[in-house]
């Protein structure tokens, strides 16, 4: 039996609940590239990521996007238009195969008068968002580029096994996705990472693209903020 308990943001929920709630919930599997929400959409449901994972953007322009982020498995969205009411603010796409409970808004009202365990981790979690695209916004303001490159290489980035002081994306960035997530174009992401390479600071690879000198992009982003 499907139930809410399984999903964190509702794991603190007492198991009746879970499994009563659970069952006014729609369990939907999607195809890879698939649409799950439109921008301006009026459904108003939140939808929790129980396996997959989808990405979120926003259209800025005619043929022109943002991507705002990505989610995987335990992660929510959809809250704002379920809190107040509104369209949706975002465009909702699948990266994978991924499986989704949608909560009727009716439902996650309940669930946040009957539970001050959810409620508070929606607050928790709302407050680190607004957090993040304020410090997004700055770096949109404030750096210029080549700048906000180095900055969301380094967030994708993970240590790379064996090689200390390193990171690494795997598998590697595609160019025009790295632009969409910075608000720039794929020419200055490519140049950019041209000119990375031929310093010496990263090495582009089949299976990964390396950061090898992690403090040198550091110290650049640090200099940028103090200029």
């Amino acid at each position: 039996m499907e139930t809410l308990c399984d999903i964190p943001l509702f794991s603190a929920m007492d198991e009746r609940l879970g499994e009563q709630y659970g069952k006014s919930c729609l369990w939907k599997e999607y195809g890879e590239n698939e649409l799950v929400i439109d921008e301006d959409d009026e459904t108003k449901d939140v939808r929790c990521v129980v396996s997959g994972r989808v990405r979120i953007i926003n259209r800025i322009a005619v043929g022109k996007e943002v991507i705002l982020g990505e989610m995987k498995d335990g992660d929510f969205f959809g809250e704002i238009s379920a809190i107040d009411d509104e369209t949706r603010s975002a465009t909702v796409t699948t990266l994978m195969r991924t499986k989704i409970c949608i909560v009727p808004q009716k439902i996650f009202h309940e669930i946040l008068c009957d539970s001050k365990e959810v409620n508070f981790a929606v607050l928790r979690v709302l407050t680190k968002r607004v957090r993040r695209l304020n410090f997004r916004l700055a770096e949109q303001s404030f750096l210029q580029a080549k700048h906000r490159l180095y900055a969301e290489v380094v967030r994708l980035s993970k240590p790379r096994m064996g090689h200390e002081g390193q990171r690494s994306i795997s598998p590697p960035p595609i160019q025009r996705v790295l632009a969409e997530r910075i608000g720039t174009r794929r020419e200055v992401v490519s140049r950019e990472l041209n000119a990375l390479e031929k310093q010496g600071i990263i090495e582009k690879n089949k299976g990964a693209l390396v950061l090898v000198d992690v403090a040198e992009l550091q110290r650049r982003i640090s200099e940028a903020w103090d200029e």
